[in-house]
């Protein structure tokens, strides 16, 4: 494959990787406040997303590709409500372990990580529209 074509090829997977990366922040930042649906029950939990290099054998490089998609174990806030519903027998509810500083700054990551997987398909699909008109003759 050519080299371009290859810089497109494994541009497209971060792309794809970024994206499945704003799918989970999008769903952790939706769920930050989803309490259990019964008292004492444990709330949303935070996920957590891992990529790995896979050889492409078309492309005949190393690509990204999303590994796992889990769960944060670390521990539920607490906080005092008797009126909500998942309140417990002494008023505690288990709130979701989702930090929204760290969300907007994986968020933020990530969105940059996609506009530069965009440069690169930008830049590469110019430089072939170039190659192509010098060997046409019309440049």
């Amino acid at each position: 494959m050519d080299a371009l074509q290859a810089a497109l090829r494994v541009a497209g997977s971060g792309l794809s990787a970024q994206s499945a990366r704003l799918r989970v922040v999008s769903e952790n930042l939706a769920n930050a406040q989803s309490t259990g649906a019964t008292p004492g029950a444990d709330p949303y939990r935070r996920k957590t997303i891992t990529f790995e290099n896979t050889f492409d054998r078309i492309a005949g490089q190393d690509v990204v590709a999303v590994k796992d998609i889990g769960e944060d174990p670390s521990a539920f806030q607490v906080q005092q409500d008797p009126g909500n519903p998942a309140a417990d027998e002494k008023g505690a509810v288990k709130m979701p372990n989702v930090n929204m500083i760290s969300e907007m700054g994986d968020m933020r990551e990530a969105n940059r990580s996609y506009e530069a997987d965009l440069q690169v398909i930008k830049q590469s699909r110019d430089l072939i529209s170039m190659t192509i008109d010098l060997l046409k003759g019309n440049s």
